[in-house]
Parts: C-alpha cells; sequence; structure tokens
C-alpha cells in the first residue's frame, strides 16, 4: 500500500496494559514510509466516533483503530458510507475482528504485535464490506440477544483488573447467566420467513467469527449482502451445554434445535424483553430489527485472510475440531444432551 494521509484513533482504555510505547514505533514505522499521521486520543464514549467523522471531513484516506472490537465499532459508526478505509491495530481484550483478519495479537507469551500488525496491514488490500445495523446503529461482528447478552450487560462496565483476567472473566460470567437464565417465547420474521419458538440466544452474524472461539456462522461472506442468523431453542443450563458443544464442533447446523436463516432484515420480538448487544456493547432490549447495509465500508484487508470469507473465495476447509472422541468428552455430551432432551420434554 502507497504512503497515506492517515488518522491513527487510539483508545488508552482498550486492552489491559498501556501501549504507548508501542505506538509510538508504529508512528515512526509509518512516517518512514512516507505517511502522513495524525494522532487523536479518546477521552470518552463516542470520542471514536467523533475522530472518524473529523477524519472524513479532513479528507483523511485512512484511519488506523488502536484498540479493542468496541472502538473499531465507534470508528465504523463514524466512517460508513465514506470513501475513508479503516485498518485494525489489535490493543483491545477480545479483538475478534483482529483475529478474522489474521492480525497479531497481544497473548500471554508476546505482548508486543502492534508494530508486526502495523506492517502486515501496510501490504493488505483495501476491499468493500458489509456491515449491519440496527436503531440506527451499524455492527462490524455480529448482534446478539438473549445469553450473551445479559453475560455483557453483566460484564460492563470492565475495570482494567477484570480485562487482566481475559477470557477467563468472561468464562466465569457466563457460567453464573447461564445457570439462570431461561428462554422465553421468540417470534422471528426474516424476509418474511417466520420463526416461533422458544429461544435462549440469537445470533445475527455479519462474520464468522464469534466470541474468538466459534465459528457460528462459519457460512457468511463479508460482503454477501445478508446476516446470518442463528436461533438456539430451548432454556435452562443443560440445554446451553449442549449448544455449546456443538458450536466448538461446528455441528450445531445440523442440530434441529437450532434455526439457520440468511436474511436481509430480520426483525425480532419476545413474549418479555430481552437484551440486545452488538459487537459487545449492550444496546437496550427486544423488539428489534437488524438489516444488512452492503458494502458500505472500505476495509483494509491484510494479504493473510482466506478468500473464503469474501464471495467468490471458494469453501472454508474443515477446522479443527476439538476432540470429544475420549471417553471424558463421549460422556460430558451425553449427557448434556439427555438433560437437554429432560428439558424439551418438560416444555412440551
Amino acid at each position: 500500500m502507497d504512503a497515506k494521509d492517515s488518522m491513527l484513533i487510539f483508545n488508552p482504555a482498550a486492552g489491559s496494559r498501556d501501549v504507548r510505547r508501542e505506538l509510538g514505533q508504529v508512528i515512526a514505522f509509518l512516517t518512514r514510509r512516507g505517511w502522513q499521521v495524525d494522532l487523536r486520543e479518546t477521552r470518552g464514549p463516542t470520542d471514536a466516533t467523533t475522530f472518524a467523522r473529523e477524519a472524513a471531513t479532513l479528507g483523511k484516506e485512512v484511519v488506523l483503530v488502536v484498540g479493542g472490537d468496541g472502538t473499531i465499532n465507534e470508528v465504523v459508526n463514524g466512517l460508513a458510507g465514506s470513501e475513508v478505509a479503516v485498518g485494525m491495530l489489535p490493543a483491545g481484550t477480545g479483538n475478534v475482528w483482529a483475529m478474522e483478519m489474521r492480525l497479531p495479537i497481544p497473548s500471554a507469551i508476546r505482548w508486543r504485535t502492534l508494530l508486526d500488525a502495523t506492517k502486515s496491514l501496510v501490504q493488505g488490500e483495501v476491499r468493500r464490506i458489509d456491515l449491519g445495523q440496527v436503531n440506527g446503529r451499524y455492527f462490524l461482528l455480529w448482534g446478539g440477544i438473549g445469553l450473551d447478552a445479559q453475560v455483557t450487560q453483566r460484564m460492563e462496565p470492565r475495570t482494567r483488573r477484570t480485562k487482566r483476567l481475559g477470557a477467563l472473566a468472561y468464562a466465569a460470567t457466563a457460567f453464573l447467566v447461564a445457570k439462570d437464565f431461561r428462554g422465553t417465547r421468540t417470534r422471528v420474521v426474516a424476509d418474511g420467513q417466520k420463526i416461533r419458538t422458544r429461544s435462549m440466544l440469537i445470533i445475527i452474524s455479519n462474520a464468522q467469527l464469534y466470541a474468538r472461539i466459534a465459528r457460528v456462522a462459519f457460512r457468511a461472506h463479508l460482503d454477501d449482502g445478508l446476516l446470518d442468523v442463528c436461533v438456539f431453542k430451548g432454556s435452562g443450563l443443560p440445554m446451553t451445554l449442549l449448544h455449546v458443544a456443538h458450536i466448538l464442533t461446528e455441528r450445531h447446523l445440523q442440530d434441529p434445535r437450532v434455526a439457520y436463516i440468511q436474511a436481509r432484515q430480520v426483525t425480532i420480538e419476545t413474549r418479555r424483553p430481552m437484551p440486545v448487544q452488538v459487537d459487545g456493547d449492550p444496546i437496550g432490549t427486544t423488539p428489534v430489527t437488524f438489516q444488512a447495509v452492503p458494502q458500505v465500508l472500505r476495509m483494509i484487508v491484510p494479504p493473510e485472510v482466506p478468500a473464503w470469507l469474501f464471495v467468490g473465495g471458494g469453501e472454508r476447509p474443515a477446522r479443527f475440531q476439538w476432540d470429544f472422541s475420549r471417553p471424558s468428552g463421549k460422556a460430558l455430551c451425553a449427557q448434556a444432551r439427555r438433560l437437554a432432551n429432560r428439558v424439551v420434554k418438560r416444555e412440551k
């Protein structure tokens, strides 16, 4: 990628550590390559959106985002429909979009990755991708209704100490929520197709990767003009365990207790209000209407990104399968299935 006139939007509250030293290395690297870099540092919510709009007004060619999924969500909401290209430099806790883009992310054995991510981005290309939209707000990754939104609501706002725990904090909170969480009667209308069921979780995906560990929407493309909707039926902890086991082994789309639809517009109504989140931020409760907004964002895509994330790129090869062939794994799945079946029978 040639030298660009850019703005770098930095969220110092993202992630579990201070990355200012790395940030200086990133700016120095880009400057040596002929880039003009204007630095903006966020101080509170919506600052990133304000700065992104400023970048578009000033005629910037690129906005680089140093933060997490929440920060890039804010930037996306400021740049959707503009000609400014967006690039992600991961410094958050989840970094799901960075993982989808195959960018190096901080880990326990390798903390300093911003410069490597920058080097990957400058070798990339700009491609137009879709966004999802709900209640006037765009999202890049997914929207969630029910269980995961309740977990998100319980987690926010997160302290720096909580962020250091990373996935452990989410896992602990998810278990505490799931053991008492109950589904509710739900009506889903997707491009005219109607589903009435008792649901515990609905995921509306723009991208494939979900919560770092699973490709819930592994048939999704970033530029097909569609949202991928998964409705997880049932209620209670046993059913939750069963759905999690199937998601991790990518067998959830074969489960009759999961409805899968691709649609341009999805309306969801529930008997009792259910929490809603997008890209990890709570945004309210049902009823809500989601819609796909085709190719409304220019995104910098590194060369490592697989072609199958886009239309015409072929099918994604089989991913690593978690080993449930061992006796302990078989027993866990069998027990979860038996308990879930009992719950379903009681509901009937």
